[in-house]
């Protein structure tokens, strides 16, 4: 007795498989499989696998059955399409990923800037796919009518279509707002791609070794039935195999699923090399079966049409388990091929027929409509499929079915081969080479397919053609043909606009180039959300500016003009993605316009194509590679170069910032480059801006004061073109500091100025000697001579007094001319017993101010130098510091000591020291005590002697900020290096 299922067993099978599917969606969605597991480059490879559909599962074997062999084209043009992926592929890849373009439709209406690309693309890639999905619910159709023996394939085409209908809803038009790549969709695919493979790898093993009882079997068996083997050989030298190749090579870019699965929902751009072997494997696995089922099938005797040998030879072998083997794999291939499609055309309809019709209200929730719109087109496609297939009253083979699907959607591979590589191809030539190509098909494929007709005459050129097996290659030559032809001759007779030139160079395969630097109206992120906010709505708007902002990884205050125009590009591309191209181009150009005053002034964004150049920097060779090099080699010498480098454009935007420029002025060239010359903060603004507008090209010692500190600057400047602008002058600043070449100019001439001092000095000192010796001399004399004059006796005592006074100044004199020549002791000393010694003989003087001195020197703290000399400095060090104390206070003196020196420190609570004076003390003759009380001499002479040691002398005043009182000088001198050696 026959075998046969019943309609109930099989629905719920059906269902059964639809539930795991979507279980497998959902788990993966919700985290539950490891992510490196479905960003795998082998998930991808299997979810490609989507293009096996139930043609490849059931119809290649009746495809075989016509044409032999032939049926390999199948396999081997999408093969083919991917073993070229890294000139075919991936550019497009690239395209679609930058540009956020989810469709073929998006793709031309892009590159075409056109909405009539876009439209007439979607609505004739509808046209042309309705076969094919047509085909899918025959096939399940059919093969329940097979299992249960009964004629209810317009119920079951039905059911089929609602099933269809919700988990195509539930696979892809759940989340709108998000954008962001469907894991569950990928993973689900790709499960399905296995449970393909499994079946038909089962069935194709049942039929070796079950059928056949192994390859020895199976081939006696083919020596016998030689007819079976010719019918396998003779199609392949006569028949269409060529046009089948490619029509199958270009599905594999044109088809919406595989478009969708491809690009819109590539999950990892490096799967795409893995997919350049990987997918002609898996269709080879694929492929491997096919034969084997066909010649079970002549063996057994299957009594239905070849198509459905893979289903019928479990029926043959009365085999439930085989037979629901074939069922489960037919309705996988099925079932998968429809939610893609769908999805894929659902997406294409709503932005390039529906938006640009009808635009949702900014008041509502865009999303919201969004989505349940796109819910509605996917239910009035599938019902579409289900016209198309009820029109045709399942007198048609799938065979012939895919075929004319295929052969429709080759009408869009020289639109896809001109995206990449024909940059002066214009949307005219596009849409006149489609309609033409699209007529012929239509005439030649479509109606006869509708209408059952046998032939079509055509009288001008008094040819009949006859759709059948052996014919309709030629409609598919001569509708791509049409294609080619009238769309070379009107692109190469009409001219491209310049937005379709711009788009043209950012498809071009070797693109480094696209963007202009222009000013925008909007001038920050808060007025891109203002503006768009009038057709979005306003928390739409700010959703897709803050979305473009954290995929920029940009600060919601950011102002920089090269940022703004980074920031409208990704607008425009999300936008892409939610509503088309075409959609998101009006309102970005509309709302986020440039500024009309600077159309005068437009050139190529350097930042861009500087990004652009890094991106292709692994993949330049020969010389452009040579010439890259050169490149980086100068810009990093510039980025290298010990002296600021400014470039600025003719409008004053920052084109370079190097790091030189980075450490003078403590900006950070990320947050200059690509702002204007305006936006810097004082006083780098006021200095640069002074410097562009003055007519010379070189400013020397340029003083400028930032945070207290003050410094010497050389500016130069140059006129340089803008590079690929000829005609727009910039400007090159280079900016050189100065401040301690200054410096050491400023103690260059404080030591020419105290050796000409000493000079004057010793010169005076001279002078002044002999004269002083005399008077004193007569001093005394006059004191002896008149000892009984008690007045005159105290007059020359006086006299002899300012004498004295006169000498020792004389002597400091002499001492200041003579320091640099000086010959001093070099001996350990011990600053502790030096500042004891210094402090003794200030408290001799009685007349002074009442302080208090605490010697704090470590005794272990030893210097090499003239313990005499080091005694004069200290005694001049406290001297001052008593003058400046007031009466009762604290002066101390301690030591710090260093690995190779040792700080002399002096501190007291006086008064302080003036900032404006400090660089000033150490001149000759300059005091600050009342005349007559100081010389001037005391710490010049201070100076001198520590340069001697081959030290150093700073003051730090006030010490106490909070009271503005107190001075510290510190006298760092050589350490002892025994004496250190013996304390430690």
């Amino acid at each position: 007795m026959p075998m046969s299922f019943s309609i109930s067993q099989l629905v719920l099978i059906s269902a059964a498989y639809l539930l795991t599917l979507f279980g497998v969606a959902w788990v993966s969605e919700r985290g539950v499989i490891p992510r490196w597991i479905i960003r795998h480059p082998m998930t991808y490879i299997l979810s490609l696998g989507v293009y096996a559909s139930a043609w490849a599962f059931y119809g290649t074997v009746g495809l075989a059955y016509q044409y032999g062999y032939g049926f390999l084209a199948s396999y081997l043009g999408v093969s083919g399409a991917f073993l070229l992926a890294p000139v075919l592929l991936y550019p497009i890849l690239k395209i679609t990923r930058t540009y956020q373009l989810s469709s073929l439709a998006d793709l031309f209406a892009f590159r075409f800037r056109s909405t009539w690309a876009g439209a007439l693309t979607t609505l004739f890639m509808l046209i042309g796919v309705l076969p094919l999905l047509a085909l899918q619910i025959q096939a399940v159709a059919d093969s329940i009518g097979i299992l249960t023996r009964e004629a209810m394939q317009a119920r079951v085409a039905v059911g089929y279509c609602a099933l269809m209908i919700l988990f195509s809803i539930l696979f892809g038009a759940r989340h709108i707002a998000t954008r962001e790549k469907h894991e569950g969709l990928v993973f689900a695919i790709a499960f399905e791609s296995v449970v393909k493979l499994v079946a038909l790898g089962a069935i194709g093993l049942y039929a070796l070794y079950s059928v056949f009882n192994g390859p020895g079997d199976l081939e006696h068996w083919l020596v016998q039935n030689q007819v079976a083997l010719n019918s396998l050989h003779t199609p392949l030298q006569e028949g269409p195999w060529r046009t089948l190749l490619l029509v199958f090579f270009a599905s594999a870019i044109v088809m919406p699923h595989m478009y969708h699965m491809t690009f819109t929902e590539n999950l990892n751009p490096r799967a795409m090399i893995s997919a350049s072997w990987g997918v002609p494997l898996f269709l080879l696995l694929m492929s491997l079966p096919i034969p084997l089922i066909l010649w079970a099938g002549l063996k057994t005797g299957v009594n239905i049409s070849p198509e459905y040998f893979t289903l019928g030879l479990g029926l043959a072998v009365n085999s439930e388990a085989l037979a629901m083997i074939a069922f489960v794999g037919g309705l996988s291939a099925s079932s998968g091929l429809i939610i893609v499609t769908t999805l894929a055309l659902s997406g294409m309809v709503l932005n390039h027929v529906v938006l640009p019709m009808y635009q949702p209200p900014a008041e509502g929730n865009i999303y919201r409509w969004l989505k349940w719109t796109r819910r509605a087109l996917i239910c009035a496609i599938i019902l579409a499929a289900y016209g198309f297939y009820a029109l045709l009253k399942s007198e048609q083979d799938l065979a012939s079915l895919g075929i004319v699907a295929f052969v429709a959607t080759l009408q869009f591979l020289p639109g896809v081969l001109s995206v990449l590589y024909w940059p002066t191809a214009n949307r005219r030539g596009f849409i006149a080479g489609l309609l033409a190509g699209i007529v012929v098909w239509s005439l030649g494929m479509l109606l006869p397919l509708l209408g059952n007709y046998d032939g079509v005459f055509v009288p001008v050129l008094n040819i009949i053609y006859i759709l059948d097996d052996d014919s309709w290659h030629l409609a598919a030559i001569a509708s791509l043909a049409a294609n080619v032809l009238v769309f070379t001759l009107v692109s190469v007779f009409t001219d491209a606009s310049e937005e379709e030139k711009s788009a043209a160079e950012a498809c071009a395969v070797d693109n480094v180039r696209r963007p202009q630097r222009r000013e925008l109206v909007a001038l920050s992120p808060q007025e891109f959300a203002a503006q768009l906010a009038k057709p979005l709505g306003a928390k739409t708007a700010q959703r897709e500016v803050e979305q473009a902002l954290r995929d920029l990884h940009l600060p919601f205050d950011e102002g920089r003009p090269y940022a703004l125009r980074r920031l409208r590009d990704r607008i425009e591309a999300n936008l892409s993605g939610l509503m088309g191209p075409s959609v998101a181009q009006d309102i970005v150009e509309t709302f986020l316009a440039y500024k009309s005053e600077s159309e005068g002034y437009v050139t190529e964004d350097i930042h861009f194509i500087e990004s652009r150049l890094e991106d292709y920097h692994s993949r330049l060779t020969g010389l452009a590679a040579e010439l890259d090099a050169l490149r980086r080699y100068h810009r990093q010498t510039l980025q290298e170069l010990p002296m600021g480098v400014c470039s600025l454009a003719k409008d004053q935007e920052i084109l370079m910032w190097n790091k030189a420029m980075e450490e003078l002025t403590e900006i950070p060239a990320q947050r200059v480059v690509g702002s204007r010359l305006t936006t810097l903060g004082e006083p780098w603004r006021s200095l640069l801006d002074s410097f562009i507008e003055m007519p010379d090209q070189h400013l020397h010692k340029q003083r400028l004061t930032t945070d207290g500190q003050s410094r010497w600057l050389n500016l130069h400047k140059a006129a340089i073109d803008e590079p690929l602008a000829p005609g727009n002058s910039g400007l090159v600043l280079l900016v050189e500091d100065l401040t301690e070449t200054q410096h050491l100019e400023d103690k260059l001439i404080h030591s020419e100025r105290l050796a000409s001092i000493g000079r004057l000095a010793a010169g005076v000192a001279h002078e002044i000697g002999n004269p002083i010796t005399g008077i004193a001399c007569l001093a005394q004399n006059l004191r002896e001579e008149r000892e009984d004059d008690g007045e005159l006796t105290e007059i020359s005592q006086q006299i002899l007094e300012q004498t004295k006074r006169v000498t020792r100044i004389v002597h400091s004199l002499m001492s200041f001319a003579h320091s640099g020549s000086h010959q001093q002791a070099d001996e350990p000393v011990c600053l502790a017993q030096v500042a004891q010694d210094a402090i003794g003989l200030l408290s001799l003087n009685r007349e002074s101010i009442e302080v208090r001195f605490f010697n704090l020197c470590d005794p272990d703290h030893w210097a090499d130098g003239d313990p005499q000399r080091l005694a004069q400095v200290l005694i001049n060090l406290l001297s001052n510091a008593r003058d400046a104390s007031p009466g009762g206070s604290s002066i101390r003196v301690k030591t710090e000591a260093g690995e190779h020196t040792v700080d002399l420190i002096v501190e007291d609570e006086g008064s302080g020291i003036p900032k404006a004076i400090i660089d000033r003390l150490f001149e000759p003759f300059f005091t600050t005590k009342d005349p007559g009380k100081g010389t001037g001499l005391g710490l010049a002479l201070v100076y001198s002697i520590v340069e001697e040691h081959y030290g150093q002398i700073t003051i730090d005043s006030p010490v106490d900020t909070a009271t503005q009182r107190g001075t510290r000088i510190r006298v760092t001198l050589p350490r002892h290096v025994e004496a250190t050696s013996i304390a430690t």
